[in-house]
């Protein structure tokens, strides 16, 4: 008896999930489990077509005769396909990539870094001196997969890779077999669920085990493409940048203090000088050159001598090590040095990154000119470029905080103050903020103990202190960005300078002030905030210290909560082509930060057609993005994969203001204006009134586990703005549990509510084809809904969405579910969703009849637990029982779907 892939047969991924889909059948059977395979087998069967009412039926028979076990063992062996499933994507994606000739060789469209540069031309080596690529990593909660679990699907796959070698013999194929049936035994017993929430200590150390296993190989790969495609002896520049707001975002959540945020900054430090220290010894253990064969520069000679003086400790072990092989004495010192800077030794550590790359450089240059060339652009090259692009700190760890939270510091540290009549009004008074800002605060509110201020004030105050501390330790570069949350006028910008003087005084404080405009609303104001907010003048004292750099965020997520999908993409739009007019007026170099989730209800899809599809001047060889939760697992969890990702990045940035890329660009933004306005009116209203309609909330709440979702403990931050994990309002839930929600109820509104409307009023088809050949946003609106389409199920959605008890709203949302559906179909010329994407229809069909045995196993539970009568009859041990079982099925659902947050 086997578990036998019900989907289509893909080439490349169906061997591996045949083989690991059979081991995963033996573990079941050796574990005396014939029964749950028997189980597993019939209800997907029943579950893989839910347009057969039949079928249907039946998969809801044999959920209902399930008792509590069964289910729960049925949840995680689904759940452990579902995962084997991914992996041999994975590995199908990384194959691929490897397989593929020259970089140079792959299209434009495919996001080939050659292909962008030779289609730039003659510029081509200016563009990349200018070019700026800048992920950020968050640890906004929606990864649902534990680490234990990613860990042993790592064992899984290098066991795979072992199977596969065609030099493995017998034996050796034999021995991998063993080990994977091993680690999928381990898998099978290892609960999804996290007993405890993770600490931001333990985001911090996920994001890290990103950099030490793939980053550090990847980046000097993708400046190896990029140096291939320019096809010249230049050297790009480490154009790449990484951030992080993972221990520095407290926006909501009260986990992040000032102490965290600095025990992260070091360790990302003690991470990235050992990184360094790492390579640099591999390097001094290879440069064995000697100074007959490769003569010292006169610079490297009086640099060593320097060096015998500063660490003749150290000195005198490297030249009897290596006696006569000066460039590898010089790589010894740079190991020895940054030893000593992780264990903070004053006067031998190295003061910062640029004195390193000092050394670094001057090494270089000495094997050039001893005409070693291979030897000076080799792995010396790449670690120069992991220096720059990743220097002491690792990530450059980003602030961020709401603004009513420094609106209420501000009131509690301005009342009492003299000439401060109402705190409240001074509170959100620009002016006066900025005065606070530039001439300082009063003796009376300098001299206040912390004794005397609120808990949350005085974090507030210590947040900036730790940032000018941090600074001081690695480096103006390690923690300089603030971003304010909701930012709706100057007063909230200015509020943190203020703020700031009050907390640091004078002290030397490289304070980047960053606004994030989220609502709607916000992004229509954004001009006239940023316009008052630099006309201040501790504003202009800033931007003078920038270079008139200026920083702004913008919310994918909650402008697509707050307007739905297809008006908060044409607003985001506008806002975009709106700021880029006003920093050409104040002559301020724009840098656009976009906030975009993984889900397709928060700005995620395909990003390499998303930025192409940006305004004119919006991106400029600058792009700077939010990579989080599940996406960071796929973008980031395999070195091929990752540095594809980043070309691809990379190629989008340096072709969207491309001249003719861009001037058709505009031509069509201009040709379409009427059509946009019309989708943007029709899509608005009709989300507007499906969320403001009473009883939404409830139905949310009855329909989904959107109560639970705090159960999974999926990061550290409450799923509420107000700390609470449930709650009958959508007011201040976030834009995460929101679109979890709606995507465990297979119905995924948050991705194309509204956009049926928009295009049925504009009604014409021609008019619309024409817009999705012609114009890239609008093409990107429909592939992106296309794709949130196919991942839901018509049918299931209605049995989740019945169980809310309001069949008004069920016949609304499903009208517009069909409404869209079609439309959709029709402006693609296509019979079925993905019709055109055979790769994305596979890899969702594939996954499609597991999922849909989770999702009924999720509504019977559901109808369960949110029913009090039948909770009536239940004791409280049964009870939990079957909530653990919904909480498995929501895990497993998530790594089905993959991008559920």
């Amino acid at each position: 008896m086997s578990l036998v892939p019900t989907a289509p047969e893909i080439p490349g991924i169906h061997k591996d999930l045949e083989l690991l889909t059979s081991l995963h059948a033996t573990v079941l059977h050796e574990a005396g489990r014939d029964d749950l395979v028997e189980l597993m087998n019939t209800l997907v069967q029943a579950a893989s077509d839910t347009s057969d009412g039949a079928a249907f039926t039946r998969a809801r028979e044999i959920v209902e005769a399930l008792d509590h076990e069964q289910a729960t063992s049925l949840a995680r062996a689904v759940t452990v396909h579902l995962h084997l499933t991914n992996l041999a994507d994975e590995r199908l994606r990384a194959r691929s990539l490897r397989a593929e000739v020259a970089d140079f060789g792959r299209g434009v469209e495919e996001g080939g870094v050659g292909a962008a540069l030779a289609e730039i031309g003659d510029d081509a080596v200016q563009r990349v001196a200018d070019l700026r690529i800048h992920p950020v990593l968050t640890a906004h909660p929606t990864e649902a997969r534990r680490r234990a679990v990613s860990t042993a699907l790592a064992r899984i796959s290098e066991q795979l890779d072992r199977y596969d070698d065609p030099w493995s013999a017998g034996l050796e194929r034999e021995f991998a077999q063993r080990r994977m049936l091993e680690d999928i035994d381990i898998l099978q017993r290892t609960s999804t669920l996290r007993r405890t929430r993770p600490e931001p200590e333990d985001e911090v150390k996920t994001i890290l085990t990103v950099f030490d296993q793939t980053l550090f190989r990847a980046v000097p790969r993708l400046y190896r493409s990029v140096h291939a495609g320019l096809g010249t002896t230049h050297m790009p520049p480490a154009f790449v940048r990484f951030g992080s707001w993972v221990g520095g975002d407290r926006d909501g959540n009260p986990y992040v203090t000032a102490d965290v945020t600095q025990r992260t900054m070091a360790a990302q430090a003690r991470h990235a000088l050992a990184a360094l220290a790492g390579h640099a010894d591999r390097i001094a253990r290879n440069l064995t050159m000697d100074e007959m064969s490769t003569p010292p520069s006169d610079a490297l000679v009086e640099s060593l001598a320097n060096d015998a003086v500063r660490l003749p400790e150290v000195m005198t072990q490297v030249v009897k090590d290596s006696p006569g092989e000066p460039h590898r004495q010089k790589m010894l010192v740079v190991v020895a040095r940054l030893e000593l800077t992780r264990a903070e030794k004053a006067g031998m550590a190295y003061r910062d990154p640029e004195e390193m790359l000092t050394d670094l450089r001057l090494v270089q240059q000495s094997l050039d000119t001893a005409g070693d060339t291979r030897a000076a652009t080799g792995e010396l090259q790449q670690l120069i470029w992991l220096v720059e692009t990743f220097g002491f700190h690792l990530a450059e760890l980003e602030v961020r905080q709401h603004s009513a939270v420094h609106e209420a510091a501000l009131v509690e540290l301005l009342t009492g103050l003299p000439d401060v009549d109402d705190p409240a009004a001074a509170a959100h008074d620009a002016d006066f903020l900025d005065r606070l800002a530039t001439e300082g605060w009063p003796k009376g509110a300098t001299g206040r103990r912390h004794a005397d201020l609120s808990e949350r004030t005085v974090e507030v105050l210590d947040t900036v202190r730790v940032m000018a501390w941090l600074q001081e330790r690695w480096g103006p570069r390690c923690c300089g960005r603030y971003v304010v949350s909701f930012s709706q006028s100057a007063a909230h910008l200015v509020a943190v300078r203020a703020l700031a003087r009050l907390a640091v005084g004078d002290r030397p404080l490289r304070l980047d002030v960053v606004p994030l405009f989220e609502t709607g609303e916000d992004l229509r104001h954004a001009e006239g905030t940023l316009q008052d907010w630099v006309a201040l003048a501790s504003t202009r004292t800033w931007l003078d210290s920038t270079a008139r750099h200026v920083e702004v965020m913008l919310g994918y997520s909650d402008s697509a909560k707050d307007v739905g999908p297809a008006s908060a993409t044409l607003t985001l739009d506008r806002a975009q082509s709106a700021l880029v007019s006003w920093a050409e007026q104040q002559q301020v170099k724009l840098t656009l930060f976009h906030g975009r989730g993984g889900s397709l209800g928060r700005g995620g899809g395909p990003l390499h057609r998303a930025i192409l599809a940006q305004p004119t001047g919006s991106v400029d060889g600058r792009f700077k993005v939010t990579e989080q939760g599940e996406v960071i697992a796929a973008r980031y969890a395999d070195v091929t994969i990752a540095q594809r990702h980043l070309e691809r990045l990379t190629s989008a940035v340096l072709l969207t203001d491309a001249p003719g890329r861009a001037q058709r660009r505009d031509d069509m933004a201009v040709a379409y204006a009427d059509l946009a306005a019309t989708i943007d009116d029709a899509s608005m209203r009709a989300y507007r009134q499906l969320v403001e309609s009473p009883g939404i909330a409830d139905l949310l709440a009855q329909a989904s586990p959107l109560d639970e979702l705090g159960e999974l403990r999926l990061g550290s931050r409450p799923s509420r703005r107000s700390g609470v994990e449930s709650g009958r309002s959508l007011d201040d839930l976030r834009a995460i549990p929101w679109v979890f929600a709606w995507a465990q109820a297979r119905v995924n509104i948050p991705g194309w509510y509204g956009l049926g409307s928009g295009l049925a009023a504009v009604g014409d088809l021609t008019v619309l084809r024409d817009a999705y050949r012609d114009w890239p946003l609008f093409a990107s609106l429909i592939d992106v809904a296309e794709m949130s389409l196919a991942k839901s199920d018509r049918a299931l959605a209605q049995a989740f969405l019945e169980l809310g008890g309001h069949p008004d709203l069920v016949e609304v949302i499903l009208a517009e579910l069909d409404l869209t559906r079609m439309w959709v179909l029709q402006v693609l010329g296509q019979d079925e969703l993905l019709g055109h994407k055979p790769h994305l229809h596979d890899a969702i069909e594939l996954r499609r009849p597991y999922i849909n045995a989770l999702s009924h196993v999720q509504i019977r539970v559901l109808r369960l637990l949110h029913t009090p009568e039948a909770l009536a009859d239940l004791d409280d041990a049964t009870k939990q029982a079957w909530r653990t079982v919904l909480l498995l099925t929501m895990n497993g659902a998530a790594a089905g779907l993959q991008n559920t947050g």
